[in-house]
Parts: C-alpha cells; sequence; structure tokens
C-alpha cells in the first residue's frame, strides 16, 4: 500500500450526501496524485451506508 492510501485510510470517513450519487472515487476534483482508475462505489445499497475504494482505501460515509 502506497503511503498515500495508507494515510487516507487512517483519515475520518470522506461524507458525501445524494447529490454526489453516483459515488466514484476519485471524485471529481480530486488532485492529480490521488487518480487511480476509476471505480463506482455503491453505498446507497449498504447496509450502514459507508463504502471503502478497493484501490486506495479511502472511506465514504453517505449523510443523507
Amino acid at each position: 500500500m502506497s503511503e498515500a492510501a495508507a494515510t487516507q485510510t487512517q483519515e475520518a470517513p470522506i461524507q458525501v450526501s445524494r447529490k454526489d450519487l453516483p459515488l466514484s472515487c476519485p471524485m471529481p476534483g480530486a488532485t492529480l496524485w490521488s487518480m487511480h482508475p476509476r471505480v463506482y462505489l455503491p453505498i446507497e445499497d449498504e447496509p450502514n451506508k459507508e463504502a471503502t475504494c478497493p484501490y486506495c482505501g479511502a472511506r465514504y460515509v453517505l449523510t443523507d
């Protein structure tokens, strides 16, 4: 795991709302260093409304 990914997994989850759906990682506007192939995360289907990116480990939580 890269240092950036390790740092991301230790941070608080990124809060997203329904206006951000469909949720993809990296999100639009992400900095170039954090780029990896875009993956869509079906966060609204998860019982706890949380999702983790399989590439970078970024954690997301749906707030509404």
